[in-house]
């Protein structure tokens, strides 16, 4: 390892435990920061290929990562304001957004129930506009505080800065990898309210038993769904939902009806119909597919794991042939919803 300003960038560093998929690779320098004062007495000499790790959930590693790898480790929420309807509290980038949804819920904060259980943290969700259940995180986001790698300042964004799409953002897209994610604020009703539009919510919430709705019912419900369907990192290694969605016009949608009566879609704006990825895997045959110790699990089509030993070029192989048989059965395309470096 090496000083810098006093600071300590080890060398090598071996990332397995820093990526949910388990894999084995190698940052050629890795460093810690908590703080915006110390990633910028990191930043402030070094010139090289660089990038911030949150949870390690929206990353596929198929080698060694030859640049330095920034851990981020600022976890604290404030109360920033308070009105009669909402509450906005800011949030540190590296807290794990599970933890924060939670003490959303622990206090009735309306908002982000629906998005329990998604692996990751609050610095990464902006950036993929995490999504599931009826709710995206651009619902309830006001605006992003980062770090300038260039610049080395922080800039504020709003949320209309943001430019968010379906899992995009100005961060994934127009300025991929110029900013530091520092802190996130977010806009909470007091008085919440309840969207169960996703079927699967109301039908656990019945199984529960559930008379009155609330923050906590509608965040159980959620987790009850997401551990019945999605394996456990800590148990396979895998990075949740591998695939995007696809979205396709509504005329295609009606051919592809007629060849196929069971598709699942969902109608969205501007006459486009978001297909379940996951169908379209199913139907390729490949749920439960396994080659080694790379996989495709068992209950959740859109979910590629490691069963111990992959390569991240193992599941990488596997997502192209995965793609490939859906673009040859459907003529459409999916694409990869996490980061592959």
């Amino acid at each position: 390892m090496v000083l810098l300003h006093g600071m300590v960038i080890q060398q090598w560093v071996q990332l397995r435990a820093y990526n949910t998929f388990g894999i084995s690779a190698l940052a050629k320098e890795f460093a810690v920061f908590d703080n915006a004062a110390l990633l910028a007495e990191i930043l402030a000499n070094y010139k090289g290929k660089m990038m911030v790790l949150g949870g390690g959930s929206n990353v596929l590693f198929t080698k060694d990562y030859a640049g330095l790898i920034l851990k981020n480790e600022i976890k604290n929420i404030t109360l920033v304001n308070e009105t009669e309807a909402y509450v906005y509290l800011r949030a540190g980038a590296g807290m794990s957004w599970h933890s924060f949804v939670m003490y959303c819920v622990q206090n009735n904060y309306g908002g982000c129930e629906n998005l329990a259980l998604i692996p990751g943290t609050v610095g990464a969700c902006p950036i993929q506009n995490i999504g599931a259940y009826g709710v995206e995180v651009k619902d309830i986001i006001q605006q992003v505080e980062a770090y300038h790698i260039a610049d080395k300042k922080v800039v504020t964004f709003t949320h209309s800065d943001c430019e968010f799409g379906y899992r995009e953002s100005i961060f994934k897209n127009k300025h991929a990898n110029e900013f530091v994610i520092l802190t996130v604020t977010f806009r909470l009703l007091k008085s919440p309210v309840f969207n169960i539009s996703y079927g699967a919510i109301a039908t656990e919430l019945a199984k529960m038993e559930v008379t009155n709705l609330s923050v906590k019912a509608i965040a159980d419900a959620v987790m009850a769904i997401r551990r019945s369907k999605l394996p456990d990192p800590a148990l396979i290694g895998n990075a949740g939902s591998f695939f995007k969605n696809p979205t396709v016009p509504t005329q295609v949608f009606d051919e592809l009806t007629k060849n196929y009566p069971g598709i699942v879609g969902y109608p969205i704006l501007n006459g486009q119909v978001k297909l379940a990825a996951g169908w379209l895997i199913e139907q390729c045959g490949w749920k439960g597919y396994r080659l080694n110790d790379a996989g495709c699990h068992s209950l959740q089509a859109l979910v590629l794991v490691n069963y111990g030993n992959a390569k991240g070029t193992d599941i990488l192989s596997l997502s192209k042939q995965i793609g490939e048989s859906v673009k040859i059965k459907f003529g459409v395309t999916i694409l990869p919803e996490i980061n592959i470096l």
